[in-house]
């Protein structure tokens, strides 16, 4: 009894997957007036650039594994924390 159960869920998730949004049709997209959203600027590719590169080299010199976590912390992880917090703010002043 349990296999014929599980053979009519699976038909209708197939069906609820495949079927169900051909009937519908798709609400149409809501255009933007900014593409930013779409595309990045050099900026900020190369401001995320350096938030990851910068924790990890400083990770490799201070070691935080053997014993340096709160150095890392300071060093490592709070200047990029403060820089992208200062960026926000300076980015709210503009609009």
């Amino acid at each position: 009894m349990t296999g014929i159960s599980e053979i009519l869920v699976l038909i209708l998730l197939i069906s609820g997957i495949l079927i169900l949004p051909r009937m519908f049709k798709p609400a149409p997209a809501a255009k933007s007036k900014k593409t930013a959203a779409k595309s990045l600027s050099m900026k900020l590719r190369a401001g995320i650039a350096i938030s990851v590169l910068y924790p990890a080299v400083s990770a490799l010199v201070l070691k935080p594994w053997q014993g340096n976590i709160v150095l890392y912390l300071s060093a490592g992880l709070l200047p990029v924390a403060l820089a992208w917090a200062l960026i926000w703010v300076l980015a709210a002043k503009k609009h």
